[in-house]
């Protein structure tokens, strides 16, 4: 059987994929539900899935909602995504230890890198990835940490069957069809899941598995819901062509959204594409030795605003300005893409209610 092909694995054979994951040995983690949101945890059993559990999201509210349906993946996302995996909010790059001479030794901590399989990643986390892989592997200086863990990671991709009202990621063409960075791709149907292998890890466990030949009907209901997916998401960011947000800076719009933003940096800790970070050097008590750390950082911090002595972004107009126009501005001559992937948890998340798009749209003067 072509497993980089579509077939079908019924629902009660969903068990033996999670089981050739750990017997392959990875450690396995799953969508779950956590202090009232859908958090990546390690799993074991199928029974630890969030069965009937579907998401509403608008402008500064999450909450989940339970439903009649068998499906597992019937939400569009939590605060968590991919990125923590592979640039942890706080990690030891390096440490120095004195001598008894005097001299300074410098060490890179030795790490054991898991070999991890995160099951039910969704299309705009896959292409948040991506964009990650971009800035920390493929630029003049690869990032060995970040190098060593994305190389340890098996990424089992599904298709959204549901859209938040935060959503957007089809008009960034980056959802809600896997098309691409998954090693296993799936899209749930009511009594099991059409499932293909895009990778050769993901081809050699797809070939231990009890597939059977996917019908034309359940291939046609794949088509259906994304469609019907694609038709929920109400908002849609406009295309910005590269500079277009440099030249207006002198908009009101600004002043009217740093009015409301209260810089907490919300958005950029729930950001799956924002590489932000500070570093510092904690030192022992005794004196002997010291940690490199990083950690995220946010452009909304003063503290991110400090250089060469001086505050260049002062107050909070400039911090938006910095937040909007490199993601959508500048990561384009940097990146080739826009930095935002429509995943709305920046909307989502945000306390003060503030929606990207409709600012995106207010700044462009395009309407609804």
């Amino acid at each position: 059987m072509d497993v980089r092909r579509p077939n079908y694995l019924k629902r009660e054979d969903f068990q033996q994929l999670i089981d050739l994951l750990w017997a392959a040995g990875y450690q396995v983690l799953g969508p779950q539900v956590h202090e009232g949101a859908i958090l990546y945890a390690e799993l074991k059993r199928i029974e630890q899935l969030p069965k009937g559990i579907s998401d509403h999201q608008i402008p500064g509210r999450y909450s989940l909602e339970t439903t009649d349906s068998p499906r597992w993946f019937d939400w569009a996302n939590g605060p968590q995504a991919i990125k923590p995996l592979v640039f942890p909010s706080r990690e030891t790059l390096w440490q120095a230890r004195r001598q008894a001479d005097g001299t300074i030794e410098f060490m890179i901590p030795e790490q054991q890198v898991p070999k991890v399989a995160v099951l039910g990643v969704k299309a705009c986390d896959l292409a948040a990835l991506r964009l990650q892989d971009q800035h920390f592997m493929e630029g003049s200086y690869i990032d060995p940490g970040y190098a060593a863990k994305r190389m340890g990671l098996l990424l089992v991709g599904i298709n959204c069957s549901h859209a938040s009202e935060a959503c957007f990621c089809h008009s960034t063409g980056d959802g809600p069809e896997i098309t691409n960075g998954a090693d296993i791709a799936l899209a749930e149907l009511e009594t099991g899941f059409v499932i293909r292998a895009d990778t050769p890890a993901g081809e050699a466990l797809l070939q231990q598995l009890p597939l059977e030949r996917v019908a034309a009907e359940q291939l046609a209901q794949v088509k259906s819901q994304t469609e019907q997916t694609v038709q929920q998401q109400v908002r849609r960011l406009p295309v910005i062509q590269p500079d277009q947000l440099q030249k207006l800076r002198d908009h009101p719009q600004w002043d009217d959204v740093a009015e409301r933003c209260l810089a907490c940096g919300n958005c950029t800790m729930v950001c799956p594409t924002c590489f932000c970070h500070h570093q510092s050097d904690e030192l022992t008590l005794t004196g002997e030795l010291s940690r490199h750390q990083r950690e995220w950082d946010s452009c909304f911090g003063e503290s991110h605003g400090h250089l060469a002595g001086m505050q260049v972004r002062p107050d909070v107009k400039p911090r938006y300005q910095q937040w909007m126009i490199h993601k959508l501005d500048v990561w384009q001559h940097q990146y080739g893409r826009s930095g935002c992937v429509g995943c709305g948890r920046c909307t989502s998340w945000c306390p003060a209610e503030i929606d990207f798009v409709a600012e995106v749209r207010a700044l462009t003067g395009e309407t609804p």
